[in-house]
């Protein structure tokens, strides 16, 4: 009998692997985990399985208290900041979450390990987001020593608050001297959105090699390009 969770396990499945397709980690330097609202079940890559040894059954089913629900293998050790997430932005904040990815893609990692935000540049980034995207501080040694992938979850969720940044609007965020993290609607669009993170990383780093002074884009062409993408009447692509 097939699983109750099967399309979300070949949902997990597939998005995990756009992880090596998309150049976005090397060996297992990754995860994705796939979001069932209704269900409140999450389905992720198992810890240290090479990319290619993956199948839609070897991925792990979990529910919102991190209890397995289906699976044999141990699931993504980064499995506790996914819940945190999923508990904090999409059950009670509302967020529509289906998919959360990390990776330490080259690009995005050099920000995260400058402790610096991706400054908002150009046109692209603002096509996505209409904020640098942000870097947390450092985990404080207690909480590195503690429940490590937990409380990197509860930093990401705290600075959100800090900073007042709508997980439904800023998709993507680093987390300091680690690496980045990203979501979306779905499993695929959560890597879209990684994929965008490393480009306009990219992008910035290669700004600043050209200009070091240079400024942020002007607020009136950032929103112009992320309303005609993202707002009430908005033109970007075809209708449905």
């Amino acid at each position: 009998m097939a699983s109750v969770y099967q399309s979300l396990k070949e949902e997990a499945y597939e998005a995990n692997m756009q992880i090596p397709a998309q150049h976005l980690a090397l060996y297992t330097w990754g995860n994705v985990s796939a979001y069932d609202a209704a269900k409140g079940v999450f389905a992720i890559k198992p810890s240290g399985v090479p990319y290619p040894e993956l199948t839609p059954d070897s991925m792990v089913v979990l529910d919102l208290e991190g209890k397995r629900v289906e699976g044999d293998l141990n699931p993504s050790s980064d499995t506790p900041t996914h819940i945190v997430l999923y508990n904090e932005f999409a059950k009670k904040g509302g967020a529509k979450i289906g998919g959360i990815i990390h990776t330490h893609s080259t690009a995005a990692v050099s920000w995260a390990q400058a402790v610096r935000s991706v400054p908002l540049f150009g046109t692209t980034h603002a096509d996505h987001i209409q904020t640098p995207v942000p870097c947390t501080p450092y985990l404080p040694k207690e909480m590195v020593e503690g429940d490590y992938e937990k409380e990197t979850g509860n930093l990401i969720v705290k600075h959100f608050a800090e900073l007042k940044l709508n997980p439904s609007e800023v998709t993507m965020v680093l987390v300091g001297g680690h690496g980045p993290f990203a979501w979306g609607s779905t499993a695929d669009k959560a890597v879209y959105n990684a994929a965008v993170l490393e480009e306009v990383s990219k992008m910035a780093l290669n700004t600043l090699m050209i200009n070091p002074g240079a400024t942020p884009l002007p607020d009136y062409i950032v929103n112009k390009h992320y309303m005609r993408k993202h707002g009430p009447n908005a033109y970007y692509g075809q209708k449905k």
